[in-house]
């Protein structure tokens, strides 16, 4: 199949990178719906003539043999995830399943038209693809890995065959800041709450009303976090839990587990006679919260409107005391590597139906133990509320290994490419390369990538001419690897 270069790409260096990344645009890749993506790649091998391996788990692996004279270099793995994280503006159509992501450029960025973009992690695999289809780049063995379902769980890391990976070099694509090499990372769990409710009949001296808190950057739950960022559901329950007498109807906030919560939908109904010290009690949280976010989130929005009273409502009182109450945001900072965050939780969904409310959480920390301290003390408001909890899809923090032989070629390539001072060090977000380096055993590892910013929100964006230096650095790298 055939795919129609966008127009705001089209004139953009490397051709081939940005046409792949067009191709890619067009083709829907949520998380769990990767087929697309796999029968491009495997159409891709076949058409270059490259040998082509699918895994039980759906991961691709492609296969490009060294270049003349190049022979008796390591092979090198070049990796990157098929799946993206799909969010769009409140009032976008745009079907995920279904609708090409419509490109944008905006002087030196690439973004998406009210939806996230994917460079996250399309970039990579459209800078891995450029590089195999090149019989005139300079490299030893190549292996490229494409793993599926990273953004809601690492399912394709978890299901990396062994057997099927020859290279003991990985060069993971999946970084956010040119010039920055990682060799560590944060592990991460989640934790599911789960209340049963009880519908009843509204009390007939109530009125309905809706809250809508929007207007938030939300952002990559890990990338982002230690920015302060507002988190819409917190902010709603902030407003709902200094209420009186209150039932809820409707609940929705939060997207993904790892993405923090830019907007939330309350529906509720108070006692007719509340109605004004309600809009006073609006008012007076937005003034503060306004002045607490002005420099992280200064476009929040809070409104409250009359809707029409529902026959059926259930109390709410202690599942919103747990939201208002459980941890979000930065529970430590890394006493070993200086400017990292050490731990941190993402109370990232809250839904309402027919069963009773469902919340969502993630957990991130470079410490495990840590890690599962923070889930458990989360887990514990709930229970403290009446809630069901249950922890999963653990993964292991990437120890740093400051000795890392592939980390410092590296580095040394940077700053023979660039005559700048590369920066190794850790990241708070989660990287494939611990759970690849567990897998394989002998796997040494770096993460790198071009400028992006917003990751996992509909303001997400790529730099252009970054893309480029990340594209002409790589093979440099690849070429030097001995």
């Amino acid at each position: 199949m055939e795919y129609f270069m966008q127009d705001a790409v089209r004139d953009l260096e490397p051709h081939a990178l940005w046409s792949y990344f067009s191709d890619l645009s067009a083709i829907p890749r949520e998380s769990g719906n990767e087929e697309g993506v796999r029968q491009y790649l495997l159409s891709f091998a076949k058409e270059h003539d490259l040998t082509s391996i699918v895994e039980e788990v759906g991961n691709v692996i492609i296969k490009k043999p060294a270049a003349k004279g190049f022979e008796g270099r390591p092979s090198v793995a070049l990796q990157g995830h098929m799946d993206m994280v799909c969010v769009k503006t409140e009032n976008s159509t745009h079907n995920f399943e279904t609708d090409p992501i419509r490109l944008v450029r905006d002087g030196d960025w690439i973004k998406a038209k009210d939806t996230s973009l994917g460079a996250d992690n399309g970039i990579a695999v459209a800078l891995i693809l450029e590089i195999l289809a090149d019989k005139d780049a300079k490299h030893g063995p190549l292996e490229a890995i494409f793993t599926v379902a990273e953004e809601t769980g690492l399912a394709g890391a978890f299901g990396i065959e062994k057997k099927n990976i020859d290279s003991r070099f990985l060069i993971n694509l999946d970084s956010e800041e040119e010039g920055v090499f990682y060799i560590g990372c944060a592990g991460g769990v989640g934790t599911n709450a789960y209340m049963d409710v009880l519908w009843e009949e509204t009390p007939s001296h109530h009125q309905g009303f809706e809250l809508s808190v929007s207007g938030l950057k939300g952002g990559h739950s890990g990338a982002e976090i230690h920015t302060q960022r507002a988190n819409a559901i917190k902010l709603a329950a902030r407003i709902l839990t200094q209420l009186d007498e209150w039932r809820v109807f409707k609940a929705a906030g939060g997207s993904k587990r790892n993405v923090i919560p830019s907007s939330a939908t309350v529906g509720f109904s108070i006692p007719k006679e509340e109605e004004h010290r309600l809009y006073e009690l609006v008012a007076t949280t937005l003034k503060e919260v306004k002045g607490e976010f002005e420099v992280a989130d200064p476009n929040i929005s809070i409104e409250v409107t009359k809707v029409e009273t529902p026959k059926r409502s259930v109390v709410a009182n202690t599942l919103f005391d747990a939201l208002y109450a459980a941890p979000h945001g930065v529970d430590a900072m890394s006493m070993s590597i200086e400017g990292i965050v050490e731990t941190s939780t993402n109370l990232a969904i809250l839904s309402l139906d027919e069963e009773g409310f469902y919340v969502s959480a993630s957990h991130r920390s470079s410490i495990l133990s840590a890690r599962d301290d923070v889930a458990r003390r989360f887990a514990t408001i709930f229970k403290l509320a009446g809630a069901r909890t249950k922890h999963s899809g653990a993964y292991p923090s990437w120890t740093p290994n400051v000795h890392s032989p592939l980390a410092a070629l590296a580095a040394k390539a940077w700053k023979e490419f660039t005559e700048e001072d590369a920066k190794v060090t850790a990241i708070h977000a989660g990287l494939e390369c611990g759970i690849i380096n567990s897998r394989v055993s002998g796997m040494d590892s770096v993460s790198f990538g071009p400028d992006m910013e917003e990751v996992h929100s509909t303001k997400e964006r790529v730099s252009i001419s970054s893309t480029r230096r990340i594209s002409e650095f790589t093979r440099y790298l690849l070429e030097t690897i001995r």
